[in-house]
């Protein structure tokens, strides 16, 4: 069909030049400074009316009004909301009176603006008064933002026309709903909307709601007004829409909302397994949380240009394509389990986030830490063959554990005073250490307890907002109620203790094998080990389970006492009697229940040990093996244990067969690798590592494609994470065979139909031929990148086209990675820094990339200060001499206008290269003598 953009434009460009004549581009700076907005006024409901004019790509724009339903709750002269980067036509703004006593109108006089918070502050000719109800309309207008934030423009190719193809989407999570329409934009401003979306007739409009009416647009030929049904009251970060020309693949459950997963045409068929498991979870949580889903549809939509992971929004719940998106021919069984998990969070927010949300973004965590948490049951109940919980604990405790052993870091529960600071919280203290502590009362509570707690809390706050100690007041009358926790223990006692304060504790365990009891004593686990002792202050309530090498019961996670703090918060010592005599071990936090870290004296360690390295290795659950291999070498690095005592614990790998202790370990001697090959005694180091890695990667059958005899999910995903270490210290034939794996394809007639490298091992197999390879492999595997159709694959390549040791190549990529106009996508060109700076070769290149081109690169990724934070980790955990430091402390001082927005991720960098500096004073000759022994 075709349309007129040439009355659309002559439409569009009046429009603009009434907007330029009426703007008042005079506003005063307003005296009011404070961070948050005045409390005199409540939204009730905003009618939204945007048009999206698509059409000329050189010109993608919006315009519209808002007309905003406000109660006031005291008096006032004036509204105080949010704008930011729109145009308002300051001669169309008007207030009108709509009930209670007083007089029926009104007019703004003028108005200020306050830019650090973004206020837009309209004066008011007269009081408006308590009690009162009034309407506001504002009209507005702006570019459609290049930035993945805000009302934002998107593309893909269509590759049947070769030509691209516009869409617009939202992105509003934190504080960016000001960029799209002028707004009360606080999570605590809960109102209704009405949404009405104008659009050429050619696309497809979206919200939160489903659509109540579409009609022709009054003066736009071939132009619609899509309005959808009101919402119910949710806050601003929530609403969502998008114009689109995109398919969709309908899957509503009997008894269910109207689900439907949406992607551009040309990728719908990746949506069946979204489509397929989207509603299984939302189901599952109907029946978890005893609540049903409030809406009447859910619409879920896989953006080509997307900032996050993927965002929650009511109703609309918007990926990137390769959290949503599933190709059984290109994606791996890592790929689909992480789509599955992103999925189940998302949904999980719906209830908990969307119905009930936080009142301000102190307690973000409350969002995050839920949704991470409950998202690990939710995969678990519909996949119990991919075993994937026990996996997504340990994840969630190695992660946290890395970043809250910095003095940094910061308390899960913290305050928020800045835009930034609440982008800065998005880290892995809010998602993983928030589901570590929820976990922990979800074990310490029961079951039952539980979840009562949580179906009390959303209902009695459902539509309105919250606060963590509400959460607590529930939780603590429910668990009274069924007894799971004495009367004078409560829910907010204990859990302050982990939310309120930053880090968590090492137990320091000492046994009296004559008495047969332990004293436990605590302190804050950090990585500096130059801190003095007396600094490491702070006090857990810690439920201590433990069991001994004749009992083993790993199952029973409930507290068998607990470690308590005083009424001023210090630690109390606690005693455990009728503990076995001096042939037994004893283990403490069984199955990880806690997020801390047990050390033990020196007999403890050795009767561990011996069990470890014997045929009843077994005998000691899998999750606890983990934990004694993260625990041991996190002592070692700071000096509570020798080298000698780790080793001897991951010598007993060569045993190992289970995904779970393997992760563990490799996440750990990771660092050392990245610190150790920067010396001349790496050699040894490599041998060590293939005496580990041999008897299991034999035990595999190598790199051979044996994926479809292997009966065990997660052994698919051990082999995939062994075969990849593997190759990296040429064990055994992995480097010849994967070379010619690379080889077979790259002889295809049509490798980007016909790829015979099994999609497991593409990974390792391409990352291990551009590393050994020519400028044409890269070239061949670079190719395949662009005219790839599925996102995961994409993101295979770009991780392995980083591999290359030619420093020409990947000067080369890296320009790539951040060339606007270019074949990587925004989203995209942080996974190629990464892959880049993690390698040997990489590492200097990528370091002065950064330092040379801080600006453009915080230009590039605004407002996205997230994306900036997550450069610095893989590059910090690689220095480690004196003279990098200061260079990079140099760096820190030149550029601090630039890294302003991500003054957190600077500090904890600096603190992890100063670990990593001291670890080599202290621990170098140490490591060498250890491993000499153990080979």
């Amino acid at each position: 069909m075709t349309y007129t953009p040439v009355s659309t434009m002559k439409w569009f460009l009046w429009v603009v030049l009434v907007i330029s004549l009426a703007l008042c581009s005079a506003n005063s700076i307003s005296s009011y400074n404070h961070y948050r907005l005045p409390t005199a006024l409540r939204p009730q409901k905003y009618y939204l009316r945007i048009l999206t004019l698509l059409e000329n790509p050189d010109d993608l724009r919006f315009a519209g009004s808002v007309q905003i339903v406000i109660e006031a709750l005291e008096n006032t002269r004036n509204i105080t909301l949010h704008s930011k980067n729109l145009t308002i036509d300051e001669s169309q703004i008007t207030l009108r009176h709509i009930s209670g006593a007083g007089s029926k109108d009104n007019c703004v006089s003028s108005t200020s603006v306050n830019p650090t918070h973004d206020y837009y502050i309209l004066h008011t000719c007269r009081e408006l008064l308590a009690g009162n109800v009034y309407t506001l309309c504002l009209p507005f207008s702006a570019d459609l933002s290049r930035q993945l934030h805000g009302y934002y423009r998107s593309s893909y190719k269509d590759p049947v026309t070769n030509t691209t193809r516009w869409l617009s989407a939202t992105q509003f999570e934190p504080a960016a709903a000001r960029k799209a329409f002028p707004c009360f934009d606080e999570p605590g401003f809960k109102a209704s909307f009405v949404v009405t979306l104008g659009y050429h007739k050619q696309f497809t409009g979206l919200s939160n709601m489903p659509v109540k009416e579409i009609k022709p647009h009054e003066s736009l030929p071939n132009y619609v007004w899509c309005e959808f049904e009101q919402s119910v009251p949710m806050s601003t970060y929530l609403v969502a829409y998008s114009v689109n020309d995109f398919s969709f693949k309908p899957s509503t459950l009997p008894n269910g909302a109207l689900f439907r997963t949406w992607a551009r045409p040309n990728a719908i068929d990746q949506c069946d397994y979204a489509a397929q498991f989207g509603p299984k979870v939302l189901q599952y949580y109907e029946q978890f949380f005893g609540i049903k889903f409030p809406l009447p549809k859910i619409d879920q939509i896989a953006l080509p240009d997307f900032s996050a992971g993927a965002m929650e929004n009511w109703g609309l719940v918007t990926y990137r394509e390769t959290t949503l998106l599933y190709s059984p021919t290109h994606s791996s069984l890592s790929d689909q389990q992480n789509l599955a998990n992103v999925i189940a969070h998302e949904l999980a927010h719906q209830w908990f986030g969307n119905l009930v949300t936080m009142k301000w973004w102190t307690d973000l965590w409350l969002n995050e830490g839920f949704a991470t948490y409950v998202a690990g049951l939710g995969v678990q109940e519909i996949h119990p063959e991919w075993h994937s919980r026990d996996k997504g604990i340990l994840t969630a405790l190695i992660t946290s554990f890395r970043l809250d052993s910095l003095v940094s870091s910061h308390p899960i529960s913290r305050p928020i005073q800045m835009v930034t600071e609440i982008e800065e919280s998005f880290d892995a203290i809010s998602y993983q250490k928030g589901s570590a502590v929820l976990r922990m009362m979800h074990l310490f509570m029961g079951e039952e307890s539980f979840r009562s707690g949580l179906k009390e809390y959303l209902q009695l706050y459902a539509y309105k907002n919250a606060e963590q100690d509400n959460l607590w007041q529930s939780l603590t009358s429910a668990a009274h109620q069924s007894g799971a926790l004495a009367e004078h223990l409560y829910i907010k006692t204990i859990m302050d203790s982990w939310t309120l304060q930053t880090g968590y504790p090492v137990l320091n365990i000492t046994r009296d094998y004559a008495a047969g009891s332990a004293k436990l004593t605590q302190e804050r686990y950090l990585r500096n080990s130059q801190i003095p002792r007396a600094e490491r202050v702070g006090c857990w309530w810690v439920p201590l389970s433990y069991t001994t090498q004749v009992e083993k019961h790993f199952n029973n996670t409930a507290p068998r006492a607990w470690m308590e703090c005083s009424k001023t918060g210090e630690s109390v010592p606690t005693t455990i009697d009728l503990l076995p005599g001096p042939e037994e071990w004893v283990i403490f936090n069984i199955q990880l229940s806690t997020p801390y870290k047990a050390n033990y004296d020196a007999r403890n360690w050795k009767l561990l040990i011996a069990t470890l390295n014997s045929e009843e290795f077994q005998s000691i659950h899998v999750i606890n093996r983990a934990q004694l291999i993260d625990d041991v070498l996190y002592f070692a690095w700071t000096g509570e244990q020798d080298y000698d005592t780790a080793l001897q614990v991951t010598n007993y790998l060569q045993r190992e067969r289970d995904l779970i202790p393997w992760k563990a370990a490799l996440d750990n001697l990771k660092l050392l690798n990245r610190l150790l090959r920067q010396t001349p005694n790496f050699g040894l180091f490599k041998r060590y590592m293939k005496k580990l890695l041999t008897p299991i990667y034999e035990h595999l059958n190598g790199i051979n494609d044996t994926f479809s005899s292997i009966t065990q999910q997660d052994h698919v995903l051990l082999k995939t994470m062994v075969v990849n270490v593997a190759c990296q210290y040429q064990v055994g034939d992995c480097v010849p065979k994967a070379l010619a794996y690379y080889r077979n394809w790259r002889s295809e007639a049509n490798p980007d139909e016909s790829n015979p490298v099994p999609i497991n091992l593409r990974s390792t197999v391409y990352c291990t031929a551009i590393a050994q390879g020519t400028e044409e492999d890269w070239d061949f595997l670079w190719s395949r990148f662009k005219k790839s159709n599925v996102g995961s694959e994409q993101q295979t390549i770009l991780s392995s086209l980083g591999c290359s040791k030619e420093v020409r190549i990947l000067q080369r990529f890296l320009e790539r990675a951040f060339d606007p106009e270019g074949a990587i996508r925004k989203q995209d060109s942080l996974l190629s820094f990464q892959a880049v700076v993690s390698g040997e070769q990489g590492f200097p290149l990528a370091k002065n990339y950064l330092m040379e081109n801080v600006d453009f690169m915080v230009a590039y990724y605004y407002p996205q200060t997230r994306s900036m934070a997550r450069l610095l980790p893989p590059l910090c955990e690689q220095i480690a001499t004196t003279n990098d430091l200061n260079e990079f402390r140099a760096f820190v001082n030149k550029s601090q206008q630039s890294l302003k927005g991500v003054q957190q991720a600077v500090q904890q960098s600096l603190e992890t290269m100063v670990t990593n500096v001291q670890w080599m004073e202290r621990n170098y000759p140490q490591i060498l003598s250890s491993l000499q022994r153990n080979l």
